[in-house]
């Protein structure tokens, strides 16, 4: 993992603004306008009937849990990654895999003996789901991630053990979900910046590509582009409130970037994804642009 520390920017604003950072700041401010916009325009909400799956039994301290397993086209899919692709990144700790879920409130229910038990209902995408059901590794991935929202959601611990309900998709009834409104699918990439201390020899470490979108208004990601490492080791990355700095191994990369936003440094996590031989950066940002 990439060597995460705190930088203070010692860079004064008004010395290094250039014709390329004004343009770049222009398009950050933007992007997070039309975002908010976005929001403003749209409820914040929309009603869901998310359709029956399957249904698996667990237990807690409280008696017996079941959990129905269901879908809706409304909710977001994850991104498309082979298995894998999927199972590197888990196995390499990374954070850069979501799967989009809606975790519905309790209710209580009678179980097939006529005792009394509480169900839920966690609805996922339509399609990933159909995709799911030809997937032991990822129905079981699924569950895995439902049963830990359910547990800091409502903060009960669920027991791990779990088996899944034969003939039965789900148990009790599915009640409607609020869901959040979609924003716009994905905002667009908004290229590359880089702002160095000095002037740089011609032969010296490469300047990587850095693309940077803002994928929520108080979301901005980085992906730098790493294509000669095989791995994280030997990568530093300091951040401060609005610089990114990185140094390669052997000197084989240098970026040192100013981005026109306040970045959340304690909350910024980094990722090193090995097939795509990039470094994936995700920065919380203070204070949204109005």
């Amino acid at each position: 993992m990439a060597d995460l520390k705190l930088l203070v920017p010692e860079l004064n604003e008004a010395e290094t603004m250039s014709a390329e950072t004004a343009r770049f700041e222009e398009l950050l401010l933007q992007a997070s306008k039309e975002l908010q916009q976005a929001q403003t325009s749209r409820p914040e909400s929309t009603q869901i009937q998310p359709q029956p799956g399957f249904c698996i039994k667990t237990n807690s301290s409280e008696g017996k849990v079941f959990i129905n397993i269901c879908h809706s086209p409304s909710i977001p899919p994850p991104a498309d990654l082979t298995e894998d692709e999927l199972l590197q990144m888990l196995e390499e700790d990374q954070a850069g895999f979501r799967i989009p879920m809606s975790l519905g409130e309790p209710h209580a229910e009678l179980d097939a003996k006529g005792q009394g038990c509480t169900a839920y209902d966690v609805a996922v995408n339509s399609d990933f789901y159909r995709r799911m059901q030809n997937s032991d590794f990822l129905r079981e991935l699924v569950i895995t991630i439902a049963r830990e929202g359910l547990e800091d959601k409502y903060s009960l611990p669920l027991n791990p053990e779990w088996r899944i309900l034969k003939n039965r998709p789900f148990l009790g009834s599915i009640s409607q979900q609020n869901i959040r409104s979609q924003q716009r699918p994905r905002i667009q990439e908004l290229g590359n910046l880089y702002m160095p201390d000095s002037p740089r020899p011609e032969k010296g470490p490469e300047k990587p590509h850095l693309n940077l979108w803002l994928e929520a208004p108080d979301l901005l990601l980085a992906e730098i582009d790493l294509p000669k490492l095989e791995g994280p080791l030997g990568l530093s990355l300091e951040i401060g409130e609005n610089r990114l700095v990185m140094g390669g191994p052997q000197q084989l990369y240098h970026l040192d970037a100013y981005i026109p936003l306040r970045i959340s440094c304690d909350e910024s996590k980094a990722a090193f994804h090995q097939k795509r031989k990039q470094l994936m950066v995700a920065m919380p940002l203070l204070s949204v642009p109005s």
